[in-house]
């Protein structure tokens, strides 16, 4: 028995039992956690707290429920239906939770239950301190580590001060043995790799450094699938990031990164100096960088950045599955509220192009803009106003076209392809009435979309669609009872290859509560109309009722019906009649 001293009081601790108490728990975490990707975060600061707390907890809930249709729309569904599921949730000290899940219907049933899992991480925290251990990921950086799972161990270190540090090290990558029986599993080597951040933050400027390291193990495979382009791999990529006040109220930020990414770390070895031996490099090894900066000045209430970014071509790490390479990006932004904030504007235009070395059978241009503006005078009125357009310019760089061109004009509206995309939208939300007696609310929405694609300067038939869209919908409140009244009236049109499209129709709908407010239920129309070309396609009407009981806290009673007729141009009416009644317990 050990005793630690205080400012305040001495604290007995009888270290036999607090070692059986951890043994114990530390088990039951490793041999009972869930299949699911499983994952915990215990904190070492309060331990003491969590052995004290009950070491079993038990949680769940039951529902029930059966669903009758009956009806002539050829849907094939089955005229009764059951559902029983139910899960039950054991928590150990507050840490481990152990899933049981079943369900069962009249067409099959599912059972569910703990086993050994495939994927287990824990994260203990101590003060400043946060360990990753198992299945875990981590992010260093978007150029160099970032989001890729690996088996291993990692640490977080964010003292209070200037300097933050983080690590990695474990498997990224697991050997898999090439099997023609299952073409769906490529093979893999084993990948090996080790990562750290260090950053160092000051009032007026920050500055970081991350590096990242992987290798793959050539002796992990037995068979060396070379001829499916299945090579061991080989990397370094280290990233240097910093931001810095220039003047008050102007930032700049910025990051660049450097890969050296070998395709076959088997290839020979070029040089054998002190450098060459940190950063090995290859015959097939490869340099590629990435480059970001973003400026930021506020002057009164007006926000302006110019944002740049630049990536290689074929730019990649071993530290993330994917990454968008080949593409130059500029983007400006401008942001203010006007009005005593009452309305707030927000600017935004990029550009964006590929083929950074020219090589590419075809190059592409992206412009990008977007306007959003919103606009609030009172508490009563909202609205909001966005814009933004597309457009995608392609220079097809086809070989044929060119070596058989009597002239250096030919074919240069044919080789030029651009794809135009703009969408638009306005919103106005509007309260009003007394609120302690009736309250009233509108709204109202817009929307239009265009999409074109454009060869030359012709936008050829067939090649261009619109979509428009109008909705409103007017609610009443009846505070004292307890009763809304909804009504809404939605309106849609179509021109898609030429040939345009209107659907259109009201809805209405009350709802309540009844019975001392315990019981909430409603009761809904809707109609709509589908015409084609002038042509009436067809016409759905839908009845909907519906009805919530909750009592004695935990227990809740759901019931709800829907009758629909449809009637479609060319085809017999149909009807069908769906009522559903379920029950919930929770515990």
């Amino acid at each position: 028995m050990n005793w630690i001293k205080t400012k305040n009081k001495m604290i007995t601790l009888y270290p036999e039992k607090v070692f059986t108490q951890l043994i114990l728990f530390t088990g039951i975490v490793f041999l009972l956690s869930p299949l699911s990707g499983y994952a915990q975060q215990m904190d070492l600061n309060n331990i003491k707290n969590t052995f004290s707390q009950k070491p079993f907890r038990l949680g769940g809930g039951i529902s029930a429920s059966s669903v009758l249709y009956t009806g002539n729309d050829g849907q094939g569904r089955q005229p009764f239906t059951y559902f029983l599921s139910g899960n039950i949730n054991l928590n150990i000290y507050n840490q481990v939770n152990l899933p049981f899940t079943f369900n069962i219907t009249n067409l099959g049933n599912n059972f569910t239950y703990p086993t050994l899992p495939n994927r287990l991480s824990i994260h203990p925290t101590y003060k400043w301190v946060t360990g990753h251990i198992g299945d875990v990921s981590m992010n260093f950086s978007p150029y160099t580590f970032n989001g890729h799972m690996f088996r291993g161990i990692g640490i977080d270190l964010t003292p209070e001060g200037k300097w933050k540090f983080s690590a990695m090290a474990g498997r990224l990558q697991k050997a898999v043995e090439y099997d023609s029986a299952n073409r769906l599993v490529p093979a893999a080597y084993q990948r090996m790799g080790y990562s750290a951040k260090i950053r160092y933050d000051q009032a007026g400027y920050y500055a970081g450094m991350t590096f990242f390291s992987a290798k793959d193990d050539v002796s992990s495979l037995k068979w060396k699938p070379d001829s499916l382009n299945i090579l061991p791999k080989g990397n370094v990529a280290m990233s240097w990031e910093g931001g810095l006040k220039l003047i008050p109220n102007l930032s700049l930020t910025g990051e660049y990164a450097l890969s050296l990414l070998t395709r076959d770390i088997r290839s020979p070895q070029e040089g054998s100096s002190f450098i060459n031996n940190l950063f090995p490099r290859h015959t097939s090894t490869q340099s590629y960088t990435a480059l970001k900066g973003e400026l930021t000045y506020q002057l009164l209430k007006n926000t302006m950045g110019i944002r740049y970014e630049r990536i290689d071509p074929d730019y990649a790490t071993l530290g993330a599955y994917y990454f968008n390479n080949d593409y130059e990006n500029v983007t400006l932004n401008y942001a203010r509220p006007f009005l005593k904030d009452k309305i707030t504007v927000a600017l935004s235009w990029g550009a964006q192009r590929d083929d950074l070395n020219k090589n590419q059978e075809q190059t592409s241009k992206r412009f990008v803009s977007s306007a959003n503006v919103s606009y609030t005078p009172n508490e009563k009125l909202n609205s909001s106003f966005s814009y933004s357009s597309f457009q995608t310019y392609l220079n097809l760089k086809s070989q044929f076209d060119y070596i058989n061109g009597q002239t250096p004009y030919d074919n240069l509206d044919t080789l030029n392809f651009t794809q135009l995309s703009q969408n638009m939208s306005l919103n106005s939300n509007y309260n009003f009435g007394k609120s302690d007696i009736r309250k009233h609310n509108l709204n109202v929405n817009m929307s239009f979309q265009q999409a074109a694609d454009k060869q030359g300067d012709i936008i050829k038939p067939g090649n261009l669609s619109q979509f428009y869209n109008l909705s409103t919908a007017y609610n009443l409140i009846f505070v004292p009872q307890a009763i809304s009244i909804q009504t809404a009236f939605n309106a849609t049109y179509n021109y898609i290859n030429s040939t345009n499209s209107v659907i259109l129709g009201p809805t209405l709908g009350i709802r309540a509560k009844v019975y001392q407010k315990k019981i909430t239920t409603g009761i809904s129309s809707a109609y709509n109309v589908s015409i084609n070309e002038s042509d009436t396609q067809g016409k759905v009407l839908n009845l909907r009722w519906n009805a919530a009981y909750a009592f004695y806290k935990k227990h809740n009673l759901n019931a709800n019906t829907i009758w629909q007729n449809r009637k479609i141009s060319g085809k017999n009416t149909t009807d069908s009649f769906t009522a559903t009644i379920a029950y919930s317990y929770s515990f």
